[in-house]
């Protein structure tokens, strides 16, 4: 697990949490359409619909809700963000197949009582995230924050005479409350956000009177969603805690002349009971339950209503007190496909107190919703076809961990993660077999994903300097099975062989001022292919991304920001294909495979308010 503290969203302010992840080494933000902008984030490769969301350890995030509903957290609220790497089905279900994204929300009773952030840039966008947090009594507190995000300036630096990044209008309000016992324990959370976002991307000319239009091509989405989060220890059962959520995300867009109009609601509770044993065991078990409603206006689409129950157990087994052995196990129940059982294994071996090795073993198990997942099955204006009705997806997935902990010329830790992950009917886009399709099909072979990740954190003694680096090497493909050439290798669409982050710090304590540097080096990665004449490099070049700010600090409780994003100025070309014909069945949206926005300047301040 690595775990992202509130301090790395300060040193290089964002726009979004998924904007934030991509300096996280192994993780990468993909842009999955060049007109509105959608995106999600890959882990070691994977693609964002592997990687499962939870806000509070609830899944918040998911289906319909993955491709729009990641944004929209406002940074001040976030206490920190966990972030798994391999699959973690067994407490979390069965969509956790290749990572899992934690957002863990502050406490209120720990939470300053006003807290201000506001952000523009030099590209006419702006934020604000504003959160209050007042003492009611000592048992009760309460928090409301607001994060409000405009970006309303049409570019066209690649001059493709489409905007380079969409417009957007967003508001996100979130409101939480914990209540304790007279020994000063929470007892009871509870936590609503409500989000409402309107984006637009397309042709300069247009504008929102031409949603629908055959003339000027945009595309326009509108979501609204609620969220519901909760969380109840009774005092008369020891080690037993309900956890529940509920979410609903209305999404209408237009994608041209295509409308696409979606409900989707999910509930979610997990009843758990948490006990030790003697200091040598841990038992972790508990029922879930899931159920969930979709409809859309598609024809390719069926209305679902689904009750997802399931039951799982962990337990740790502290062998010695350097060896420990953590093993489980989930059944969840599907209407469609039966009893789905995911085991999982681990085991942690110290050498001495400064090194230790993990061995996990996982597995896991997902549905697809394409008309959710993938933002081709909507845009462009490539045919749908699905050959065969798709099963589910399944994954084996093993992950050797080092790590390493010194305090020689200051402190620090080297970390090497070893991954490998083998899947099963994973369901694959063909853009190859006919330009004007894509064509939806269960891969009659295998997929695999492995490679190896490092990382470096060193915080140095006598000068306050601190830098963390990471790298990682992937290998992501499939193995088809074709019935005239046998099995071929197809190497994946947008994953770097190679890929690195870095981050610099250092602060001037008597100036109270502070300097960070911060930064991504991305390798080559397959792109699609497009005949004549559309042609495209079918290999991406190496880039870098990197940003730089100063902060000042003042005695009172005032922190002034400003820096550059984006220094080295590099943008890809369009990542339209024909965009002087969007209505031809050419277009298409889906070649970004780096940055779309040259170097900005930016500005911020901070003002926070304690509550002594």
């Amino acid at each position: 697990m690595e775990v992202l503290s509130p301090q790395f969203f300060k040193i290089n302010p964002v726009n979004s949490v998924i904007e934030a992840l991509q300096t996280v080494n192994g993780v990468q933000e993909q842009v999955n359409c060049g007109v509105c902008g959608t995106n999600d984030i890959h882990i070691n490769g994977m693609e964002g619909p592997y990687t499962l969301v939870l806000i509070d350890g609830m899944p918040i995030v998911s289906g319909l809700s993955s491709v729009y509903g990641f944004n929209g957290i406002p940074p001040s609220m976030i206490q920190r963000v966990e972030i798994v790497k391999g699959p973690s089905s067994t407490l979390f279900g069965t969509e956790a197949v290749g990572g899992v994204i934690n957002i863990i929300t502050k406490s209120p009773g720990k939470m300053p009582l006003a807290d201000v952030e506001i952000y523009g840039n030099s590209h006419q966008e702006f934020r604000s995230d504003i959160a209050v947090a007042p003492t009611l009594n000592s048992r009760t507190a309460t928090s409301l924050s607001m994060n409000l995000y405009s970006n309303q300036m049409k570019m066209d630096f690649n001059e493709d005479n489409f905007t380079d990044i969409p417009l957007t209008s967003r508001i996100s309000l979130f409101n939480k409350w914990t209540f304790q016992n007279k020994n000063q324990h929470q007892v009871f959370s509870f936590a609503a956000r409500y989000y409402n976002e309107d984006r637009f991307g397309g042709q300069m000319n247009w504008n929102e009177n031409l949603k629908g239009s055959d003339s000027v091509y945009g595309e326009f989405i509108s979501t609204k969603r609620i969220e519901l989060i909760g969380s109840y220890r009774p005092e008369f059962l020891k080690g037993v805690r309900l956890d529940f959520s509920a979410n609903n995300h209305v999404q209408n867009s237009w994608y041209g002349t295509v409308n696409y109009a979606a409900n989707q609601t999910v509930l979610f509770s997990n009843l758990i009971w948490d006990k030790s044993f003697n200091r040598r065991h841990h038992l972790l078990t508990g029922l879930t339950n899931k159920w969930i409603s979709y409809e859309d206006n598609t024809t390719s689409s069926t209305d679902q209503q689904k009750f997802v129950p399931g039951i799982f157990s962990q337990h740790e087994f502290n062998i010695t007190e350097k060896l420990i052995l953590l093993s489980g196990v989930r059944l969840d129940y599907h209407v469609s496909h039966g009893l789905i059982f995911s085991p999982r294994f681990s085991l942690k071996k110290d050498f001495g107190d400064f090194t230790s090795m993990r061995i996990n073993y996982g597995s896991g198990f997902r549905e697809v919703y394409l008309a959710t997942e993938d933002h081709a099955f909507v845009s462009g204006s490539r045919e749908i076809v699905i050959l065969e009705k798709l099963n589910p997806e399944r994954s084996q997935n093993l992950t050797i961990n080092f790590n390493y902990t010194y305090n020689f010329w200051g402190y620090g830790n080297f970390d090497v993660d070893l991954f490998y992950t083998y899947f099963q009917n994973k369901i694959i886009a063909d853009y190859e077999q006919d330009p004007n399709l894509i064509v939806y099909e269960n891969l009659e072979g295998f997929g695999i994903s492995r490679g190896i990740s490092v990382a470096l954190f060193h915080q140095f003694k006598k000068i306050p300097l601190q830098f963390r680096a990471g790298a990682t090497w992937m290998d992501v493909y499939e193995i088809i099975q074709d019935d005239v050439l046998g099995k071929l290798k197809e190497e994946q669409l947008f994953v770097p062989a190679f890929s690195s982050t870095f981050a610099v710090g250092y602060e001037w304590k008597k100036a109270k001022l502070s300097i960070n540097y911060t930064g991504k080096i991305m390798g080559p990665q397959n792109l699609p292919t497009f005949d004549a004449p559309f042609e495209r490099d079918e290999i991406s070049p190496w880039y870098s991304l990197q940003h730089v700010q100063i902060t000042k600090r003042f005695k009172f409780p005032l922190e002034l920001f400003a820096g550059v994003k984006n220094i080295l100025n590099y943008t890809q070309p369009s990542p339209l294909i024909n965009p002087q014909n969007p209505f031809d069945s050419t277009f298409d949206t889906s070649y970004a495979f780096g940055p779309l926005q040259p170097r900005r300047y930016y500005f911020g301040i901070r003002y926070t308010i304690d509550k002594n």
